[in-house]
């Protein structure tokens, strides 16, 4: 299922890309996943063996208006091909094309209090000098680190957490033992 969400994805993307409507397809396929992804029984129509292809066109056709005419069509196509349950798969591997091509990069600081949003700001802003690439900061409260940050760029992490350092001390202290 993954390569095949891959295929779609790209083939979907390489339209956009040619068309100039990339913005705009990657908002409306995450509006159209959301709103799958938080209303059980319009999932249940798209993923069900039990509609045929023609309702659930014809239920296309009500849920989404001013679509964009290449989304809509790939929409049609994932229907007809019954290929729609791998709607969120598509859109993930959307995403990451996206990301790639806008040069973003996911951010996520981690502290044990609520940062002020000005301190979030500035961590942001580094990120985007060092890496040359847009931020999509995301700041989380987990108490359990119990102070400083912990820092995830894209897929690394930067634990500078006091969690962190006392477990490290405790294993450096067993390992003397």
């Amino acid at each position: 299922m993954e390569a095949l969400a891959r295929v779609y994805a790209e083939s979907l993307f390489g339209v956009a890309s040619e068309r100039g409507t990339l913005d705009v397809v990657h908002d409306q396929l995450g509006q159209f996943a959301d709103a799958l992804g938080g209303d059980r029984e319009l999932e249940i129509f798209f993923f069900s063996p039990y509609f045929s292809s023609k309702e659930k066109l014809d239920g296309l056709n009500l849920a989404v208006s001013d679509a964009d005419p290449e989304l809509f069509n790939f929409l049609e196509l994932l229907i007809e091909k019954h290929r729609m349950p791998a709607i969120f798969r598509i859109r993930k591997r959307f995403d990451e094309l996206y990301k790639s091509e806008k040069q973003r990069i996911e951010v996520t600081v981690t502290s044990a209090v609520e940062l002020d949003p000005s301190v979030a700001e500035k961590v942001g802003a580094e990120v985007e000098r060092q890496t040359g690439k847009e931020v999509e900061l995301t700041s989380r409260v987990d108490e359990s680190i119990i102070g400083g940050l912990v820092l995830q760029v894209g897929n690394m992490v930067l634990d500078a957490s006091i969690k962190n350092r006392l477990e490290k001390l405790r294993r450096s202290v067993a390992r003397a033992a």
